[in-house]
């Protein structure tokens, strides 16, 4: 499906399956989508689109648009951020960038065990590698073999004892910088949309992220206040900067991040979708 599902209804642009670190595989989230009535979703799975095909099969049988997604970890200074990545029309593009990143995330989950073992925690890779399975592997699979071998209550305790910055067995990540983000979701042909910016969507940064190529902001996240997001919609709307947003699903049947449960209006994908039409007219140099 390439073009919007109707002029009504709602969208979820950000969502997460076991393609990276979501529990419900990606035709489950579809069909998930569509128990919700939800007309269109984006997967957004981190660092890798290795479960957009089977989304796409899923979305094609039930009539929900699956638009191609990515979440990127880069960095800004110090600072991590999150990069969506919408509309890729070439995943090929983005593979061997994915690989290296993939890679990166395997030597830091490597690292995290060797900690974690210097301490007497018997979590061995393989552990990781079980929770993880076929998806990119994440703190949040070490948080799970944390859980599963009796290292942790729950995974939420397991990042607070090990993995959270500043504990014992964190491991920062090899940096892939702003610039170099937005440009790998350029090259692949889709829009760089800053993820759940919160309360650090200021005008200085969003104009600064703007000027390096940024295409739209993430106004409505399960982490934004109505506050921030009632400021970051002002700050879009004053910069030319798309409106997207997003539940943040990664499976959970409830708590704060429940499947379609932010309201996005389908204008804002339609809005998407006049750019991404109007960027691929432009002929090119």
């Amino acid at each position: 499906m390439t073009g919007p599902v109707g002029t009504t209804g709602l969208v979820d642009l950000h969502m997460h399956s076991t393609a990276s670190d979501g529990s419900r595989a990606p035709a489950d989230v579809v069909r998930a989508a569509k128990r919700a009535d939800l007309v269109a979703i984006a997967l957004t799975d981190h660092d890798t689109v290795a479960g957009l095909a089977e989304a796409r099969a899923a979305g094609e049988e039930l009539g929900v648009r699956i638009i191609n997604g990515v979440e990127l970890s880069a960095v800004e200074g110090d600072s991590e951020t999150h990069l969506l990545g919408l509309h890729l029309s070439d995943t090929s593009v983005l593979e061997r960038g994915l690989t290296e990143l993939r890679e990166m995330r395997s030597r830091r989950a490597t690292r995290i065990v060797e900690l974690l073992q210097a301490q007497g925690v018997q979590v061995t890779l393989d552990d990781v590698l079980m929770q993880a399975g076929a998806g990119a592997i994440g703190r949040p699979h070490v948080a799970r073999a944390l859980v599963a071998d009796g290292w942790a209550v729950d995974v939420r305790d397991a990042f607070d004892r090990y993995l959270a910055a500043g504990r014992s067995a964190y491991v920062a990540k090899d940096q892939l910088g702003m610039r170099d983000a937005i440009a790998m979701v350029h090259a692949a042909g889709g829009l760089a949309v800053l993820a759940h910016p919160g309360a650090t969507a200021t005008r200085e940064r969003l104009e600064a992220l703007r000027a390096l190529g940024l295409d739209g902001v993430e106004i409505k996240h399960p982490s934004h206040s109505p506050q921030d997001t009632a400021r970051i919609r002002t700050l879009a709307d004053q910069l030319g900067l798309l409106p997207s947003g997003g539940s943040d699903w990664h499976g959970a049947a409830d708590g704060s991040r429940t499947i379609g449960m932010m309201h996005v209006p389908i204008e804002w994908l339609t809005r998407q979708d006049e750019r991404v039409e109007a960027l691929r007219r432009v002929p090119a140099a």
